[in-house]
């Protein structure tokens, strides 16, 4: 994965969840955005995403890193 592509997906992420601010607290914004990745983005964009969130994910919101996480195959279902 190139630098330029992930930092257009950090940058997307973030935007997502930074619009989704006005829906509340943290947890319903990580909840609002993990559907939104889950709904709109391809299982590449996904997974190129997690693997930066993986290996530090640095500049990701925490909105961004809780959806990320609650997305993970031993994740709870509610965020």
């Amino acid at each position: 994965m190139s630098a330029k592509q992930i930092d257009h997906l950090l940058k997307m992420a973030n935007q997502i969840a930074l619009n989704l601010n006005a829906w509340g607290d943290e947890a319903e914004v990580a909840a609002l955005t993990r559907e939104h990745l889950q709904k709109f983005w391809t299982p590449a964009m996904l997974d190129q995403l997690s693997r930066f969130w993986r290996e530090g994910g640095e500049g990701l919101s925490p909105a961004v890193c809780h959806a990320l996480d609650s997305m993970q195959p031993n994740a709870a279902t509610e965020v």
